[in-house]
């Protein structure tokens, strides 16, 4: 029996985009998936925890959401850089297609990169803020 061809691009398009929904789970795994669910469930998690606590500082509140936005974007990095080979051992083995990435692939773990360095600098940026002048300046 076949199963559906995964398209490595697709999924590293999906985890950069729509990964701290868990778009990327759900397209590789299915609806099954319970990581998938966690990464579906940040962010109303994070909007209930903004309205029952709403003394705390956004950066706290909003913390599972950002922390799955971080994974997400580690995600991105992890399927974009699996050679095809090991991309169709895992995902494709009886599809009886075979993978071949482009230079989308490439500009879509650019902009992972670069999104992920100042999600990144600007969380712990913040952190620090609040650390050591309990958020004077924010």
């Amino acid at each position: 029996m076949s199963t559906p061809h995964k398209n490595k691009t697709l999924a590293t398009f999906l985890s950069f985009s729509l990964g701290s929904f868990g778009a990327h789970r759900f397209y590789l795994h299915g609806k099954t998936d319970p990581i998938a669910w966690l990464h579906a469930l940040s962010l109303p998690l994070s909007i209930l925890l903004s309205k029952l606590y709403f003394n705390l500082n956004d950066f706290v509140t909003y913390g599972p959401w950002l922390i799955s936005l971080l994974v997400a974007l580690f995600m991105t990095l992890i399927l974009g850089l699996k050679s095809d080979e090991k991309w169709d051992a895992k995902y494709n083995a009886s599809s009886g297609q075979k993978s071949d990435s482009s230079w989308l692939l490439a500009l879509i773990l650019v902009f992972a990169v670069g999104c992920g360095a100042i999600t990144l600098i600007g969380m712990m940026a913040r952190a620090f803020d609040l650390l050591y002048t309990g958020g004077a300046y924010g």
